[in-house]
């Protein structure tokens, strides 16, 4: 009996020890394949960014050989260092740097590009570069060239030693220290280097535009760990704040805030809110959890949405885009006053399509942007703006908003909704020069949402 057992056990665990050592080499060939896929995206993007760093110096430095009266082709050089540099810092974002000090250096190239963008934008014939602006331009060229060295310097030693990326990615994740990774000590060297630059001088309008949020700008005063856990629990209804855990982040930086953890019910992971340590403003909400067959329409979602952010105080707030993923919806709204869209004061909104439950509240924007604003009488009127218009626009709706444009100035707009060549947009015209400041298509399923704003 024994015998015969042993018979059919010993081919069916012999079949199971192979299909799992082949299972298993198949995931260590998948893992491997991740990996070397992972490790050759990092090296092409640290090479790519060396290229284009050493790539900005030349360009700066063709651009100071122009005579200054050669308007078009300085615009030309500084349109071309803009767009470098914007290449430059696409790169140092596929690196794995974000868990390191580099933000010196992302600073830098951020100021770099907005520098070089503005004034390649602006008329030079009747505002050409100021002495401190060009004393600005010799000195962004002579630091490109230093950290161009740097970057080739490590690019060498990588290259010589066979240094691998993952590496770096490991010892970041892991915290490990001290950080003696060659890599992570080369762009250290970089980043303290730039953080030196004293004699890079940006134009006090180029630093209010581009300056990093922090929460001087922010109206109120400075809240106590219990002042937020009691916020907390009314946010959340609960009844017991002692549940409610309060940790304090970036204490010695210019961005502090508390950080909530909370117990919520069918949220695995509970709820996590973070506040601003002025005022004590909710800055972000997340309840997240697994979300069943859709129950609602969009419209719906909306609804549930606006109501949710009226509960909670965030009044005269319009739906305005929506993104779908699985069976939630993200919904960004923006406050209207006086029948003038703000686009700059917005927040989003995670809604379950299950239950029309809401998982989430994005609030910075609306948080940092939101103060009292004065607007003028349009000197351009909505007849006189149709006229800048493509005649073959199909208007289907006119509003007023502020916006943004691309040298990151507050403009008020006539905007236009409506169709060409297949789709639908939104345009608009400013109010006070004509002029078209910013086309947006709209995606498919903001063009559904909208066209039944548009048929009331």
């Amino acid at each position: 009996m024994y015998k015969r057992m042993s018979a059919i056990a010993f081919p069916i665990l012999l079949i199971a020890l192979f299909g799992t050592g082949v299972w298993g080499y198949m995931e260590h060939r998948d893992k491997n394949s991740i990996l070397v896929k992972a490790e050759t995206a990092y090296q092409r993007a640290f090479h790519d960014l060396s290229f284009h760093v050493d790539k900005l110096h030349t360009e700066l430095g063709n651009t100071l050989a122009l005579n200054t009266d050669s308007h078009s082709s300085y615009r030309k050089g500084l349109t071309n260092a803009w767009r470098i540099t914007s290449e430059a810092q696409n790169e140092v974002n596929q690196l794995p740097l974000s868990l390191m000090p580099f933000h010196r250096t992302e600073e830098f190239l951020a100021n770099t590009a907005n520098f070089a963008y503005r004034a390649a934008m602006r008329d030079l014939g009747k505002q050409p570069l100021t002495q401190d602006e060009l004393g600005t331009l010799n000195a962004l060229y002579k630091h490109s060239a230093e950290i161009s060295a740097d970057l080739r310097d490590m690019q060498a030693k990588v290259l010589q030693n066979n240094l691998r990326w993952m590496d770096v990615e490991t010892a970041l994740a892991t915290h490990r220290e001290p950080l003696d990774n060659t890599i992570i000590d080369g762009f250290q060297t970089v980043d303290k280097k730039v953080a030196e630059y004293a004699d890079v001088r940006w134009s006090p309008s180029l630093l209010n535009a581009y300056q990093t949020r922090n929460m001087s700008s922010l109206s109120g005063k400075d809240v106590t760990p219990e002042e937020v856990r009691q916020k907390s629990a009314q946010f959340l209804g609960i009844q017991d704040p002692a549940q409610i855990q309060v940790v304090e982040s970036g204490a010695d930086t210019d961005y502090r805030v508390y950080t909530v953890t909370a117990p919520k019910a069918n949220a695995p992971d509970g709820a996590q809110m973070d506040y601003s340590s002025k005022g004590g403003q909710l800055l972000w909400f997340s309840a997240d959890r697994g979300v069943g067959n859709r129950q609602l329409d969009l419209r719906q979602a909306r609804d549930k949405a606006a109501e949710f952010l009226d509960t909670h105080g965030y009044k005269n707030m319009t739906a305005i885009s929506y993104d779908e993923y699985g069976n939630a919806v993200n919904i960004t709204f923006a406050t209207r006053n006086n029948d003038v869209i703000n686009y700059l004061e917005k927040m989003a909104v995670r809604v379950a399509m299950d239950n029309g439950e809401v998982l989430g509240l994005q609030a910075n924007d609306y948080v940092f942007e939101h103060k009292d604003r004065q607007f003028k009488e349009p000197a351009i009127n909505v007849a006189d703006a149709r006229k800048v218009l493509n005649s073959n626009f199909q208007v289907q709706r006119e509003q007023v908003a502020l916006i943004r444009n691309d040298v990151d100035e507050e403009v008020l707009c006539h905007e236009f909704t409506g169709r060409i060549n297949g789709g639908m947009y939104r345009i608009y015209i400013n109010t006070e020069t004509g002029t078209e400041e910013k086309v947006e298509r709209l995606r498919e399923l903001e063009q559904q949402i909208d066209q039944t704003a548009v048929d009331g």
